[in-house]
């Protein structure tokens, strides 16, 4: 079984994990746009694409899974989710299954706005949401919202753009200042306004991480809960396994009302009596490597059912109480022959032991 990830970026430890699931049985093909990307040199094979938003783009993307055999093909940006939602079909025409849910759920991921919204409809709280900084001035002096607020793109990735404030001047000027700068970001606006920012207020309580795991028809499965600890460039840097039932009937709740496909990364809070949504990110995210140094194998899970059948138990045995930290190590670059954009990444790579969590890539 062959397996390509696409924008690999710095997910190193993700192939570890796919290579240790696949035991021996089958390519893992890593692709990206730039020949800098340090996950390259950990595939059996590495591959330059064009970049996402190329019109090329999915045609390129799909004479390599015909080339390759590609059997699954797993996408690690949020940018080419919808790009890869909408042409599930020509890739199952060749053969190649792509985790990534609808176009519906992938579009509700990725607005904030729309995701507050969600929140309440399968009954849960969200942050205070404003389109606008008109509406969040009234809601202050209302008595609507207090301060901390936050500052940040609707169709947000990676914490780019984010301002934390904490009191009104603060906030009209770094409103007007991400206002300024937002262009520069490269990030989606709205169609009928242009704007593409909105405000929440803080929330109340812990944060906490969710790994809702659905199967291949979107069937709710499994959820692992991580309680973080320090966040570091937008991704969670260190964190702690729980068993918590609270939070894992709040999983199950998500992955019935959403069928999305495969792994779901989930930001909320907890106060101890409330929980609050922040975000839905369906693939994999930065904490799912805290699921997998404590036990999980959703890689595995996901290998079996493209393979028709069901995955061992084991796969979702969490192990509680495991406290893990993201940590720098060194990568060998391997250079890439960009002229036949393929090069060739067995032998180290094929030695290569699950490594401890490592930063390599959100």
């Amino acid at each position: 079984m062959n397996i390509l990830f696409t924008c690999a970026g710095r997910r190193n430890y993700l192939i570890a994990y796919f290579r240790h699931a696949l035991g021996g049985v089958g390519q893992l093909v890593a692709a990206d746009c730039s020949d800098q990307a340090t996950a390259l040199r950990e595939a059996d094979e590495a591959v330059i694409l064009p970049r996402v938003d190329a019109p090329d783009y999915i045609d390129e993307l799909l004479a390599l899974c015909a080339e390759k055999q590609i059997a699954l093909l797993v996408p690690l940006n949020d940018h080419e989710l919808p790009l890869l939602a909408r042409e599930q079909a020509r890739f199952s025409a060749i053969g190649t299954r792509v985790l990534v849910s609808s176009l519906e759920v992938v579009e509700l991921a990725a607005d904030k706005l729309a995701t507050a919204r969600f929140a309440e409809q399968v009954g849960l709280l969200a942050p205070k949401t404003y389109h606008s900084l008109e509406a969040a001035l009234v809601a202050l002096d209302c008595n609507e919202i207090q301060f901390p607020l936050i500052i940040k793109p609707r169709w947000g990735s990676a914490s780019l753009g984010v301002e934390w404030v904490e009191d009104r001047e603060t906030l009209v000027l770094a409103w007007r200042w991400s206002q300024h700068r937002f262009p520069a970001l490269g990030l989606r606006q709205d169609a009928v306004d242009g704007s593409g920012l909105i405000i929440q207020s803080a929330l109340p309580g812990q944060e906490y991480g969710l790994d809702v795991v659905n199967d291949l028809s979107g069937r709710y499965r499994a959820t692992f809960v991580k309680r973080k600890l320090s966040m570091r460039a937008g991704e969670t840097e260190r964190a702690t396994t729980e068993s918590h039932p609270v939070l894992e009937a709040v999983g199950e709740r998500l992955g019935q009302a959403l069928g999305h496909i495969g792994n779901l990364d989930c930001d909320l809070f907890y106060d101890g009596q409330r929980v609050y949504l922040l975000e839905l990110n369906p693939r994999f995210g930065g904490g799912y490597p805290f699921s997998a140094e404590a036990g999980a194998d959703v890689p595995a899970a996901l290998i079996a059912w493209a393979q028709g059948r069901e995955p061992t138990s084991r796969w979702c045995e969490l192990c509680a109480g495991v406290s893990v930290a993201k940590c720098d190590r060194l990568v060998q670059m391997a250079r890439i022959n960009r002229q036949a954009e393929v090069v060739s990444m067995s032998g180290p790579a094929e030695a290569m032991e699950i490594p401890g969590v490592s930063s390599v890539g959100h």
